[in-house]
């Protein structure tokens, strides 16, 4: 299974981004309350290290006073992991981030389908009586994966860590995946506050 490249164009001005970055959650379909309380858990200590604080906020909660440092993802398909699995086509990338002649953009989108459907079949028995912790485990590695593109402003991938190409079920469910000290001085070489 393949994670996420940098692949669609879209017309936005990246911020420099600071100290601070508010990530905006724009669910399109169906999930699991307890599946987000953990990705964004996971997310957040995968991202401890990066010097960077993240906030989460709904579309909903965006208004005309929200901070500059905005990230956007959208999340489609159903963010839910359901008992009896339907099939769907498991090609392409689970996300991707958008970039605009060449420059990364802070816009995101994250196939929720895309994302059960990798990690289905890496779960087996009492996997199952946790679902919602697995998925917002994978959530939370897929957009760890994402904002590393957006923060290093690169479409560039790491040799190890949540950062790879492409990462299988079994790694987006694994008790552990961390970001790789390359990817983090990636990152920290275009934040300004922790150059």
């Amino acid at each position: 299974m393949r994670l996420a490249c940098i692949c669609a164009l879209a017309c936005f001005a990246i911020p420099a981004f600071g100290e601070g970055i508010t990530i905006v959650l724009d669910f399109q379909g169906p999930r699991s309350e307890s599946a987000i309380v953990e990705m964004k858990r996971e997310f957040g200590d995968i991202m401890k290290d990066s010097a960077v604080h993240f906030d989460f906020r709904s579309r909903a909660e965006v208004t005309g006073d929200s901070p500059n440092d905005l990230v956007i993802v959208r999340f489609s398909g159903k963010c839910v992991l359901e008992p009896a699995g339907y099939l769907y086509d498991e090609r392409g990338p689970m996300a991707f981030t958008y970039s605009t002649d060449g420059v990364v953009q802070p816009f995101s989108a994250v196939a929720c389908d895309k994302v059960t459907s990798a990690i289905r079949p890496a779960m087996s028995g009492g996997d199952f009586a946790k679902a919602d912790v697995l998925l917002g485990r994978a959530l939370g590695r897929v957009l760890a994966h994402e904002v590393v593109h957006m923060l290093s402003k690169s479409g560039e991938h790491g040799r190890a860590g949540v950062a790879k190409t492409s990462l299988s079920g079994s790694q987006l469910i694994a008790p552990e995946l961390r970001l790789g000290a390359a990817d983090l001085e990636r990152m920290h070489g275009h934040i300004p506050s922790i150059k």
